[in-house]
């Protein structure tokens, strides 16, 4: 008898072999039958006749940390057969930290990971945030260590370079945390410390984590530059002898996505292993003071407001808008902290800057002094088809960058991703095969980040699994209405527990949740 028997489907294994007819059968936790098991019994029984079976997705970009801490069942990423979430992506998040600045980085990532002050649990290691999401949540989680939050715990928020004792100091945190379990290390070389962080110091800070074989994910100094940001990860990866693997990588043109795979094929995958993940979209979304100049940042989140004021400090920030080239007319504002300013999510950031009568540079410093600092903005800018190279290359893999909010005009990816891979990237624009779709989803990131058993449909291995209608599956969220979740994604199985059942969540789940804390595993 088993708990769970998955009947009739055709079985995408996630590992790229042929698809074949075939049924999946659970014991507890864990797959322990596939084939056929038509005279078999099982306490549940789902029918697939006609469905895909895939292993369960895996989210290598996600900025759900805060989310899955106080939201037992993020159903936007269960609906599109997300099992498991790799948090603490681009440098920054909320372990590990210090009982004096945990509020600090809890007051910064407002706009991003959506925690507030009063629901800080007194955690300060990466293994205590672990342990309070360990079954916590419906979905697994895989954790990295976030340089800044090491950086900040050992020489604070400043521009400095580490002296000895504190770089000490951070290399026995990154050992700690990889200890803990964590996936690799996690930079974010645009945000908040990190920023002021030297190829040097990025290449000793990964050192500390070769024996671990753990993985250097980085959000690359974009601002600086795509291709010399790429070779200066590509630079840290083989000084220290570890793998790399870039964050939402894409370009802005034709042009310079050519090189930039170019370098990929000829360069980077041949000094270290290489890896890139990247939502399929080309338009992005991050916090508007994102867009500040660094040095606002010198004495941390809670030292910025009185800093806007600045009148130097706002016309660095003018040539900072003028530099990055950004249109005003293509991005628009996704959430306000306020509900005062809520009125103006979903509006062009031209348009605020008409209505205040201001130049933009005083609107927007005013705007982030009104809501401290926690404003998300979407860029509505560049052609989605921009980006069907870097989907289509091998050595892509999936990260949705996905930031949530409950309410506001959020970017569609929150919800779409999985979906519009699954569906239009295979069946319409004819990108790769749906057995590569699910590899890039699943096995991919698994055995890329080191979660064992994780991304395969095989006898032994942890019972993850989702069934979708490959000949239905698709994204609904759209930039004007993003809160829709996607159709086609029938079953999503975590643990050997059923979480959505005919396309809609299982209302009956309570504590403890399907979902743990995974540990690498090289």
């Amino acid at each position: 008898m088993f708990d769970l028997i998955l009947r009739g489907g055709t079985v995408i294994d996630g590992v790229r072999h042929p698809r074949q007819r075939g049924d999946v059968g659970v014991r507890g936790d864990r797959i322990v039958a596939v084939g056929d098991l038509s005279a078999q019994a099982a306490h549940t029984i789902i029918n697939a006749t006609g469905k895909i079976v895939a292993p369960g997705f895996i989210d290598l970009h996600t900025h759900s940390d805060g989310w899955l801490l106080k939201t037992p069942h993020l159903t936007p990423k269960t609906t599109q057969g997300f099992t498991t979430e790799v948090l603490m992506p681009d440098g920054i998040s909320y372990a590990p930290v210090k009982r004096h600045n945990a509020v600090d980085w809890i007051y910064y990532l407002r706009s991003l990971d959506a925690l507030r002050v009063d629901e800080y649990r007194d955690w300060e290691s990466l293994a205590d945030y672990m342990a309070l999401l360990d079954q916590g949540n419906v979905q697994n989680s895989a954790f990295q260590i976030p340089y800044a939050n090491v950086r900040v715990n050992a020489c604070g928020w400043g521009r400095q370079r580490p002296d000895d004792y504190q770089m000490r100091e951070i290399l026995e945190a990154i050992r700690q945390g990889m200890e803990e379990g964590a996936v690799g290390l996690s930079t974010g070389l645009d945000y908040i410390s990190q920023c002021f962080a030297t190829t040097e110091e990025l290449v000793e800070a990964c050192t500390a984590m070769a024996p671990y074989r753990g993985l250097y994910v980085t959000h690359i100094r974009y601002k600086k530059g795509l291709l010399p940001a790429l070779k200066e990860a590509v630079d840290i990866g083989r000084r220290a002898g570890v793998p790399v693997h870039i964050s939402h990588l894409k370009a802005p043109d034709p042009a310079e996505a050519e090189q930039v795979l170019e370098y990929i094929d000829k360069v980077a995958r041949h000094e270290v292993e290489f890896s890139f993940d990247v939502y399929p979209y080309q338009p992005g979304s991050t916090m508007l003071n994102f867009l500040l100049p660094n040095e606002v940042w010198e004495d941390g989140p809670l030292g910025v407001l009185p800093k806007l004021q600045d009148p130097v400090i706002r016309a660095r920030f003018a040539a900072g808008l003028a530099a990055y080239d950004l249109d005003l007319d293509k991005i628009h504002i996704a959430w306000t902290l306020s509900k005062e300013n809520a009125r103006h999510q979903g509006k062009l950031l031209s348009d605020y800057v008409a209505e205040m009568q201001l130049p933009a540079e005083d609107a927007l410093c005013n705007f982030l002094i009104e809501e401290r600092l926690a404003v998300l903005l979407v860029f509505n800018q560049g052609d989605d088809r921009l980006v069907h190279p870097f989907l289509s290359h091998d050595l892509y893999l999936m990260g949705t960058d996905g930031i949530y909010f409950e309410e506001g005009v959020i970017h569609p990816r929150m919800y779409g991703s999985a979906a519009r891979l699954l569906g239009p990237c295979v069946r319409d624009e004819k990108l790769f095969s749906l057995e590569d779709a699910v590899y890039k989803l699943a096995g991919g990131p698994a055995a890329r980040f080191g979660l064992q058993d994780r991304g395969v449909i095989r006898e032994g291995v942890h019972a993850d699994l989702v069934v979708f209608d490959a000949d239905t599956v698709v994204d609904r969220a759209t930039y004007a209405d993003p809160h829709q979740y996607s159709a086609g994604i029938e079953h999503v199985v975590v643990n050997g527990v059923a979480v959505i059942c005919d396309s809609q969540p299982v209302a009956t789940l309570t504590a403890p949740y399907p979902g743990r804390a995974l540990r690498y595993q090289p």
